[in-house]
């Protein structure tokens, strides 16, 4: 009885050991292979992850104070792995207003169409609220000196009409070219808002620029837009027609063609560049590797930026692309607007960077810029950084629209994000926090 008694307990603890032995082996990660240095963390999973701890990009709307500009730090560091993609919206601006100041000096013989000393032009503004409209449209009146200081700051408000230089958020200005002084009049300004509430609205400036000419007519001796959709519509609608140079911003692929036919200029905002950069940033912190990978330094595949195209501004987490303008002297070197930058256009190794799933929204489906250039380019790099790209199309006017197609969080790994208004950040994280 004893030795059976042995037996069995010698049994039970054989079993028991082996028992430990396959569950130790479960859990414990395999000794790296010799001459492995690397210390990246192995991807997680997304259901291991909460959602507020998810890889997160704004992108082309930076969480800001709508009123004052002020950035939403609370937004900018939801998490670790938060961060902003955009432009170098003061630089673009200054840039765009040099380029109008330059083609007016250049045509200043033919500039002035009616011949009264007077240069006039009209303004289509995007969104009043929103930071890259409210920097285009002080640039433009910097440049031509047609900017009035308010506590420290350039107004951008709208003024309507303008025909007698009394509005009160802008003044007359003066150029001095060729030995002759003229006076430079913001004729007209409005933003494009239409009647359901889409801002940066391309058929409300084609109607607009109906009502400006009714008013004005040869007066309008240029015509500036916050962008190329709105610049777009007014070339078409009326300025071709009547050989009117127009300025518009994002060098879309229209409107760079249509330099050829007397499109005065426009800008490139890097969209090739931004677009990488909102992909790039979130493969990076789901590949648990250094956020400049790719970006500033060269990845495995040989990707890198050159600092003259990007920076990056710690304070701020926010990375922003730099403006180029697009003139009748370099517009042949644009008119793809959709093609990848070629320094960082390598595919990704599957096995070091797998596929991951993302969420992304647009604002506006038919918004010119982000859907007819952004987007295409955004679906070029998700191939390149084997990401499966979510694209979801919003209304451009509330962001409801966009949030209640994001039902289930938790099958995505990360998200870039959109936002209608620059206020309204906390409609998704706090979505993301549930």
């Amino acid at each position: 009885m004893k030795k059976a008694l042995s037996l069995l307990l010698t049994l039970v603890m054989v079993l028991s050991l082996a028992a430990c032995g396959g569950k130790e082996s479960d859990t414990s990660a395999p000794p790296p292979a010799e001459g492995d240095s690397s210390t990246s963390a192995p991807p997680v999973e997304s259901g291991d992850v909460a959602n507020k701890d998810k890889p997160l990009v704004w992108f082309n709307r930076q969480p800001s104070n709508s009123s004052t500009g002020e950035l939403d730090m609370t937004a900018l560091s939801f998490n670790e792995d938060t961060y902003y993609v955009g432009f170098d919206a003061n630089q673009g601006a200054e840039l765009q207003g040099q380029m109008i100041l330059d083609y007016i000096t250049a045509h200043i013989d033919e500039i002035d169409r009616n011949g009264d000393g007077v240069i006039g032009y009209v303004l289509a503004i995007g969104d009043i609220g929103h930071n890259d409209s409210i920097a285009r449209t002080r640039g433009v009146r910097k440049a031509l000196d047609t900017a009035v200081e308010e506590n420290g700051s350039i107004k951008s408000d709208a003024v309507g009409i303008n025909a007698d230089g009394s509005a009160s958020a802008v003044k007359d200005g003066k150029l001095t070219i060729g030995g002759k002084e003229y006076t430079v009049r913001e004729l007209a300004s409005q933003e494009m808002k239409n009647s359901a509430g889409a801002t940066w609205d391309a058929a409300t400036a084609g109607n607009t620029i109906n009502t400006w000419v009714s008013t004005f007519n040869d007066q309008i001796d240029i015509v500036a837009s916050n962008n190329d959709g709105m610049g777009m519509a007014m070339f078409n609608t009326w300025s071709k027609e009547n050989k009117v140079p127009t300025f518009g911003y994002d060098a879309n692929s229209d409107a760079v063609a249509a330099i050829a036919d007397g499109y005065g200029g426009t800008i490139s905002q890097h969209a090739d560049v931004q677009a990488y950069l909102t992909l790039r940033v979130l493969r990076n912190a789901l590949d648990g590797v250094d956020i400049d990978s790719g970006i500033g330094t060269a990845d495995d595949a040989g990707n890198v930026l050159s600092n003259d195209v990007f920076k990056y501004v710690d304070s701020e987490r926010s990375y922003y692309a730099l403006n180029v303008a697009v003139t009748a002297e370099n517009y042949q070197d644009f008119t793809d607007a959709t093609k990848t930058y070629a320094p960082v256009s390598n595919q990704l190794d599957a096995t070091a960077h797998p596929t991951k799933s993302v969420w992304l929204n647009i604002y506006n489906a038919a918004d010119n810029f982000l859907s007819a250039t952004y987007q295409p380019l955004l679906q070029n790099y998700d191939d390149l950084l084997n990401l499966n790209v979510e694209y979801i199309g919003g209304d451009g006017q509330t962001e409801g629209n966009i949030t209640n197609r994001l039902g289930n969080p938790s099958q995505y790994d990360a998200f870039a994000i959109n936002m209608v208004k620059t206020d309204n950040a906390a409609a998704y994280t706090g979505l993301l926090s549930q």
